[in-house]
């Protein structure tokens, strides 16, 4: 069994600045972290090797210090390592990130399953899994808090939904994307960081993938612009109202309906 598990990484602050004109985040001297989220993705391929046997490889796009988080996950448990790096990438969005993993995906080839993390804590779009499946043209299920089943050719998982768990099976190949809390994820080892210089690690650039047209990646194939960042305006204002229960209670409902909280 094959499994790529995609992992980000982030800022390990929330005191991050935003570039005025692309509304990205300037993550140049900022400390970063791999996505929390995406522990749990890596914990679940993890568990799923040790269960079934598997070959895992982590996913990550970015600058040349992704390699650090990919050093993170090797210190985990036993996977191989793939950066998608290239400059015509910075500033993505969801779908032009979705897309560019998509293609990278393919390149290193289609594997049986693909694991992605709920969401990531810079972002919070919560797409990035269900659009990745999208442009491979696989199935795909979202929230997943449990794999009840692993298959030859398909997994059964539960899935949260507003109102209902729902189980569903999935064909291979496919792809998850998990809730926290579904596993708990295993501490770095110090026994394999000793023999970290031995994780291999592939790199791949725009020029590798099989769609080059630059117009699709970055910031040109975003969609989506950040117009503005600004903190919420806070304002106060005093009301006192005099009157028995009754009238009082009269004039609180008012007020919550004037403001739409009822």
């Amino acid at each position: 069994m094959n499994i790529i598990v995609c992992i980000k990484q982030v800022p390990s602050t929330s005191d991050v600045k935003i570039d005025e004109k692309t509304g990205s985040l300037i993550r140049d001297g900022v400390e970063s972290k791999m996505n929390p989220y995406d522990l749990f993705a890596l914990e679940t391929a993890l568990q799923m090797k040790q269960q079934v046997g598997a070959n895992i490889t982590v996913l990550s796009m970015g600058p040349p210090q992704v390699q650090d988080i990919i050093n993170e996950a090797y210190l985990m448990g036993d996977v191989e390592g793939a950066i998608l790096s290239d400059r015509c990438m910075a500033g993505a969005d969801c779908l032009a990130t979705s897309f560019a993993l998509s293609q990278c995906i393919q390149r290193i080839g289609l594997p049986d399953l693909v694991i992605c993390g709920k969401q990531t804590t810079d972002g919070d779009t919560a797409q990035v899994g269900a659009e990745i499946a999208e442009f491979l043209h696989i199935p795909h299920i979202t929230n997943v808090l449990k794999i009840d089943d692993i298959k030859e050719k398909s997994i059964i998982v539960e899935s949260d939904l507003p109102d209902i768990t729902q189980t569903v099976e999935l064909q291979f190949p496919a792809l998850i994307s998990v809730e926290k809390d579904i596993v708990q994820p295993r501490l770095p080892s110090y026994k394999r960081k000793r023999s970290l210089p031995s994780l291999h690690v592939r790199s791949f650039n725009r020029n590798d993938l099989a769609d080059k047209d630059e117009e699709k990646y970055g910031l040109n194939g975003s969609p989506t612009r950040v117009v503005r960042i600004f903190p919420p305006e806070k304002t106060r204002k005093t009301e006192l109202v005099q009157g028995n229960s009754t009238e009082l209670a009269d004039k609180f409902y008012e007020t919550l309906a004037e403001w739409k909280f009822v």
